[in-house]
């Protein structure tokens, strides 16, 4: 199924120059990991704790953005740039579902949603994530299915800030958004555990 994680190709070309210039610079994939996790922590506590005023919300859109940026150089720093290592790979799939939580959290306390629909989406997507992770452990390629992946998530959670912090507040007809990403990520679990049998089959 379509997803904004298949445009991933050309959103590299891009920042492939920039890329190289990190790596002769000596910045690592796992620092540039790492500092997009760190990131990501802070401005989800602060949305959540400190509830700003409504156009604080725009931070979010734009750091979405430059974590989607930031996943892509991690990701060439390390295939490309030679700087693949185990730990790298237990960074890369446990920041990002920190992140995604950190960064999802904030909205439970928004109307119209709530803990429960907002904690609901946290939770299917860290399943999500295993879902695609365990493909190399079956024998199977890590699967990225959509619909409703990460930059998906990031996508739709960017658009929602940038509608409160243009707006000042979101419509109550909203309220059936998060019942229906976690329908979207369920079929997500499924077309990620199908794929990986049918990849493990066909070989």
């Amino acid at each position: 199924m379509l997803s904004i994680y298949d445009i991933k190709p050309w959103f590299q070309a891009l920042l492939r120059p920039l890329t190289q210039r990190l790596a002769a610079a000596r910045v690592t994939a796992n620092a540039v990991t790492l500092t997009a996790m760190f990131i990501s922590v802070a401005i989800g506590l602060w949305l959540a704790i400190a509830q700003p005023a409504p156009a604080a919300w725009l931070v979010l859109p734009v750091w979405l953005f430059a974590r989607m940026a930031l996943n892509a150089i991690d990701g060439m720093l390390a295939r490309e740039l030679g700087q693949q290592s185990t730990l790298g790979a237990y960074l890369n799939e446990l920041t990002d579902v920190i992140s995604d939580a950190a960064l999802y959290l904030p909205f439970a306390f928004v109307s119209p949603f709530g803990a429960l629909g907002v904690g609901l989406v946290i939770w299917l997507s860290a399943v999500s994530e295993m879902a695609g992770a365990l493909g190399p452990m079956v024998g199977a390629s890590r699967r990225y299915d959509g619909p409703v992946g990460k930059s998906d998530r990031a996508f739709v959670f960017g658009a929602l800030g940038l509608w409160l912090g243009v707006a000042g507040s979101l419509p109550a007809w909203l309220g059936w958004l998060m019942p229906l990403m976690a329908l979207g990520i369920c079929l997500n679990i499924f077309n990620r555990v199908r794929a990986g049998l049918a990849e493990v089959a066909a070989r």
